[in-house]
């Protein structure tokens, strides 16, 4: 029953097990995150990154990085923090940082829904109606 989801229904409740390779597989461009779940006020996304991203700063949110593969640079204007494969980050609110990928990486990232993924810039990476998948 692998990759199956499990669907448990109680009247407007359900419960939905997610395989992030299977979302990862549903697209295929970089710095676009996907909502693939909501915990409390949070969104769960998962993303691909290539590339470097653009300096910037979340004043009201944190931000985590979960790293499913790959290796991710996270710049800060001080020093550089590298994760892993199966290490994550948390970003507290009003740092400044750039997140850097040398080559294909897939995050999952747990965010506020008022979080916007180019934080206090506005450019065209910025995404302002997330995609559900």
């Amino acid at each position: 029953m692998d990759g199956v989801a499990l669907l448990l229904i109680r009247g407007d409740v359900k419960v939905d097990k997610i395989n992030l390779n299977e979302k990862l597989d549903l697209f295929e461009e970089y710095w676009s995150p996907k909502i693939i779940g909501e915990v409390n006020e949070s969104y769960v996304k998962v993303a691909k990154l290539k590339g470097e991203f653009l300096w910037h700063t979340h004043e009201n949110e944190d931000e985590m990085f979960y790293v499913l593969r790959g290796l991710l640079i996270i710049r800060f204007r001080d020093k550089d923090v590298i994760i892993n494969q199966g290490e994550f980050l948390i970003i507290p609110k009003g740092i400044e940082h750039m997140p850097v990928a040398e080559k294909e990486v897939h995050v999952m990232l747990i965010e506020a829904k008022t979080t916007l993924n180019t934080g206090d810039v506005r450019n065209e990476r910025t995404v302002e109606i997330l995609e559900k998948i």
